[in-house]
């Protein structure tokens, strides 16, 4: 089960942070929202990383009905996805018109087609899947 942290994201354009109200100083930033929730993802693995050398307990995530929304901050959710730094191979069949905007939209972001398909999963998987 993949577990679900609550963040606040608040900010303004061009300058965007993500705090974890149940873990204190896991902060991240961006230029964008989206960067910001990336950067946060990123963020929360290395808690968990750091946290589980030290051989010790991550932090139980707060029901989304519990928490308190700080004004002016937006309430979201973080997955804490873990990178094995294994690849393996996942053989899809996908329709060629979906095909074709993921290679437009890798070629437009300079990323191949497997780095932007892993960037969109994590971005679904951010969004509540």
């Amino acid at each position: 089960m993949t577990l679900r942290y609550p963040a606040f994201i608040d900010g303004e354009k061009g300058a965007y942070g993500v705090v974890f109200p149940d873990i204190d100083g896991v902060v991240a930033m961006g230029k964008t929202v989206d960067e910001a929730l990336l950067n946060a993802e990123e963020a929360l693995r290395d808690y968990a990383l750091e946290t589980e050398r030290e051989n010790a307990s991550l932090a139980e995530p707060s029901a989304l009905e519990n928490v308190i929304v700080p004004a002016g901050s937006t309430l979201t959710t973080v997955p804490l996805i873990r990178l094995s730094g294994k690849s393996v191979r996942a053989n899809m069949m996908l329709d060629a018109d979906v095909l074709n905007f993921i290679d437009s939209e890798a070629a437009r972001r300079k990323m191949t087609r497997t780095s932007y398909v892993s960037w969109m999963t994590r971005r679904v998987a951010q969004m509540g899947g």
